[in-house]
């Protein structure tokens, strides 16, 4: 729940907030979707529903396409019924800029959903608003490209060169505790 509320409300009208929330299908059985649902209302974000979602209930108003940046608190729900769904879903829908899936720390799932999905950051357990030159420690961030091949004209090996982002985390965390000071970013080089 935290995760989808920062990635939503932090800043709705960034490139890197939630536009789509897909829930599993057992997550309408045990509450979990609901309570989800229940606290993106009271932080007045506007449910609308995938088809799904309407088929079930779990929405009242429909969206009215399934591939939309709404840049507002706004956002689309839909139910999957797989992993392999939901991947499908991203790579039909998505905008090829950030996804996330919140798991188990050990699940095998949130693995293969980092190895699977195509778009320029992959998150685990973190909200999608760390999609930000900053927090990766690039400094300040002039622009963002979801494309695979962005150089023109002659260039050499490092300009065909292009980069998929991955975060793990271990812990829920949210970029609203990162603004505030609560919890301070670390940035070492990895290689």
């Amino acid at each position: 729940t935290k995760i989808a509320i920062d990635a939503k409300t932090d800043y709705p009208s960034a490139c890197n907030a939630m536009e789509t929330l897909l829930v599993h299908k057992d997550t309408i059985g045990n509450g979990v979707a609901s309570q989800i649902l229940m606290a993106l209302r009271a932080a007045g974000v506007k449910c609308l529903g995938g088809p799904q979602a309407m088929k079930i209930g779990l929405c009242d108003i429909p969206a009215d396409e399934l591939k939309c940046e709404y840049g507002d608190l706004t956002c689309m729900v839909e139910v999957v019924e797989t992993l392999d769904d939901a991947i499908d879903w991203i790579h039909s829908y998505g905008s090829g800029h950030t996804e996330s899936i919140v798991c188990s720390e050990d699940s095998e799932a949130g693995e293969e959903f980092l190895r699977r999905v195509d778009a320029a950051c992959v998150f685990k357990n973190a909200s999608t608003r760390f999609a930000d030159g900053y927090r990766f420690g690039l400094g300040a961030e002039v622009g963002i490209s979801t494309g695979r091949i962005h150089s023109r004209g002659p260039v050499g090996v490092e300009g065909l060169l292009t980069t998929k982002w991955q975060l793990r985390s271990k812990d829920i965390n949210v970029v609203a505790e990162f603004s505030s000071g609560e919890k301070k970013f670390t940035h070492k080089d990895l290689m």
